[in-house]
């Protein structure tokens, strides 16, 4: 009797096991994001300073949103940030992995140059880059020593946010190049040699073989890099504080700067605001990854009657 018991219970204790093991992580991040996020998400729809009550408003918060240019500004500026940061930040790492995926002498210490500005502060290296970039900077004496006039890098509303966008690639050039070259490392050597003999050679090769195979860390990439580009907020406050005229405000820094104000209840609208740009570009992601592995396996479907011929 009792082995029955216990035969018919376990595979239903093995169903929950799981879901246990799961549980102290789930209840962490139901107190640190999603009771917070729920919070912030009562909160756009009242009036609240830190000092007094929450008094429900309704969607006065979204109408002052919609009337106010300093708003649509910074989503211009956000919007401006992916469409020029994230093709680089794509298409340049996988430059770079292909190039330090050779087999040449000290290529390691290539790789760890390329890799340096990942593990260097942000605080740091905004420090740096505006340094590089003040009036009597590196480039600036460069330009003067070559015959050219200085650039106000950080003080023409025209220059700034290009300026911080050079930052941001630059310290996200390594990191996502480790990504590539994880995938460049699964890639068999024989397709190469086999892609050589049939004529493709030099950058047809990776044209052919390369990009098709590295397709999944492409979109992984430019996913991850565009949610970056989204929540970008050190290079702005270390360099420019969003100025100047508000030329490289960008929305998380708009929100930081309304709880500066005791703007609580606005700040959680803005905030709201970019956590659904964030989770479409997820669900776009997560869609063009359950698109690619559907063609993957219907290629290994194909693939399969061939095989069973030969």
């Amino acid at each position: 009797m009792y082995k029955a018991i216990f035969k018919s219970g376990y595979p239903m204790q093995r169903r929950f096991t799981p879901y246990l093991f799961l549980l102290p992580a789930l209840i962490v991040l139901g107190f640190t994001v999603f009771y917070p996020a729920l919070q912030a998400f009562y909160l756009s729809f009242t009036s609240y300073d830190l000092i007094t009550e929450p008094q429900w408003i309704g969607l006065k918060n979204f109408q002052r949103l919609s009337r106010d240019p300093v708003f649509w500004q910074a989503l211009r500026n956000t919007v401006l940030y992916l469409v020029c940061v994230v093709p680089v930040l794509t298409i340049a790492p996988l430059a770079l992995a292909i190039l330090v995926n050779q087999k040449l002498r000290g290529i390691r210490w290539f790789r760890v140059a390329y890799y340096t500005p990942v593990i260097i502060s942000m605080v740091v290296a905004g420090i740096a880059w505006k340094w590089l970039y003040s009036d009597n900077g590196l480039l600036n004496q460069f330009l003067r020593a070559i015959g050219f006039e200085g650039v106000p890098w950080l003080t023409d509303p025209n220059l700034a946010l290009f300026s911080v966008m050079v930052v941001t690639i630059w310290k996200g050039l390594g990191y996502y190049m480790v990504i590539y070259l994880a995938g460049l490392q699964s890639i068999p050597a024989d397709l190469y040699e086999a892609a050589s003999i049939d004529g493709s050679d030099g950058f047809r090769k990776h044209w052919d073989i390369t990009v098709p195979l590295m397709k999944p860390y492409l979109f992984l990439v430019a996913v991850i890099s565009a949610i970056s580009a989204t929540k970008v907020f050190e290079e702005i406050f270390i360099m420019t504080q969003g100025g100047p005229l508000n030329s490289s405000k960008t929305i998380v820094f708009y929100v930081y700067e309304q709880y500066t104000k005791l703007e609580i209840s606005y700040a959680c609208t803005i905030g709201l605001v970019m956590f659904l740009m964030i989770l479409c570009l997820s669900i776009v992601r997560l869609l063009v990854q359950r698109s690619t592995d559907t063609d993957n396996l219907g290629d290994k479907e194909l693939d399969q009657p061939s095989t069973m011929l030969r």
